[in-house]
Order: structure tokens, then C-alpha cells, then sequence
């Protein structure tokens, strides 16, 4: 599969019941799910970088990222970020601000992206060997002249060219440059410039639009 980050989607960590409450669990690429099985998600990021997605949380670290189309409950829009985010956002505001001017992408959107692949940790390495607060694969990084994917600068630099490439490719179309960030450009394509239907994929790209959504009302409305 042609993936911008030369390697499969992201396995997806979720959670299992088997008697007791299992470990998470890895799902590779290609579990197919439809929109309408998609429930509430939640979500934490681990301490090595990586992001846990599951609709049944078994861990106190998971928290609601996102809530089913179908319940009647207040959008996570509406809700401040946690306080430890909030203070990692503005510990990398500078640089990200940076990046997105070099780039040309929100910075807002940069945000949402990092909040989700790496939770701010700027030394996060995933088991598949993504890295940085991006979580650049070794291949894209090279492509894009990050020579040392765990500086801060380099992989902002890197991340947000690429998040470019793929807005351009794809008219500017948020949620498709997402799920090519995630699953990879030619797998969009494949299936006719839609989010192709992979579990992770199908959970991701609301996910970051979600906090996108978020941010930007965050920042158009600071005394709210």
C-alpha cells in the first residue's frame, strides 16, 4: 500500500473483554467497520508516544475524545482541553506557530495532529518505529530533510510539509488529508478519494477534526 509514511495504518489499540478486562489490543490494517458501527471513542496516549483508541475504555487513563453521531450529549467542542495538554500546547505554541507559517496549515490543525500521534511527547516512538511529535516515519522524514526525526523543529518542519502535500493533493479536503496522513494517499485514492473504511483510519480522522473544531473555537473565543 502506497503510505505517505511508508508503513500500513497505525495498528489500533482497543480495548477487549474476555472474562477479566484484557491488555489493549493490536488491530492491524484492513478491519473494515462502517460509520454506523462507529460509537463513542476514547482515547489516551501512552507514555511511549503512542495513541490508544477503544469504544469500550478498560484503562483510568482513557479519556472521551469523541461522542457517537447519535447521542444527545454535549459536543466535546464545548469542553476545555485537559490541563496537561493545555500546558504541553503552549509549551510548543512558538514552534509549531513556526511551522505553520512555513507550511501554510493552521496551526490549530498542526495541534490536533500532535495532540493525537504523540500527545506532545516530542521523543515518542511508536512499536512501528514513528517518531517525534508527528510521528514521522524514517522514510518521510528523510523525504522531507528531517535529518534527526526527535528534534523539535525538524519534525514540526517535516510533519507540517507533509500535512501540505497531502492538503494539496487533495483540495484542501481536511478529513481526506488526514486519512492519508494516516492510512496513506494512495489508499485513499483507491477507494475514490473517500476515507477508506479501516478501523483506526475511521476513528482517527474525527478524532483530530474533532480537537481541530475545538482549538479553533478555543482561540476565536479565549474569554469563553
Amino acid at each position: 500500500m502506497n503510505n505517505p509514511h511508508n508503513r500500513r495504518p497505525r495498528a489500533e489499540k482497543q480495548a477487549s473483554q474476555m472474562g477479566a478486562l484484557l491488555a489493549v489490543a493490536v488491530l492491524t490494517c484492513g478491519l473494515v467497520v462502517t460509520p454506523a458501527a462507529v460509537a463513542d471513542i476514547y482515547h489516551f496516549t501512552a507514555e511511549d508516544g503512542t495513541s490508544h483508541f477503544s469504544d469500550r475504555p478498560s484503562d483510568a487513563r482513557f479519556h472521551l475524545l469523541l461522542r457517537s453521531g447519535d447521542a444527545p450529549r454535549a459536543s466535546l467542542a464545548e469542553k476545555p482541553p485537559r490541563k496537561g495538554l493545555r500546558h504541553a500546547r503552549q509549551h510548543f505554541d512558538a514552534a509549531v506557530a513556526l511551522a505553520a507559517k512555513a507550511s501554510r496549515v493552521e496551526a490549530e490543525f498542526l495541534h490536533a495532529v500532535i495532540e493525537i500521534e504523540s500527545g506532545y511527547n516530542p521523543q515518542a516512538v511508536s512499536p512501528k518505529g514513528a517518531l517525534g511529535l508527528m510521528q514521522l516515519m524514517p522514510a518521510t522524514a528523510r523525504r522531507y530533510g528531517v535529518s534527526n526525526p526527535l528534534d523539535i523543529a525538524q519534525n514540526l518542519r517535516g510533519g507540517a510539509h507533509l500535512l501540505r502535500d497531502l492538503l494539496d493533493q487533495f483540495s484542501d479536503d481536511k478529513e481526506l488529508a488526514l486519512a492519508a496522513y494516516n492510512a496513506g494517499a494512495g489508499a485513499v485514492l483507491a477507494h475514490g478519494r473517500r476515507i477508506p473504511p479501516y478501523a483506526e483510519t475511521s476513528r482517527y480522522v474525527p478524532a483530530v477534526m474533532q480537537l481541530y473544531k475545538r482549538q479553533r473555537k478555543a482561540d476565536l473565543n479565549p474569554a469563553d
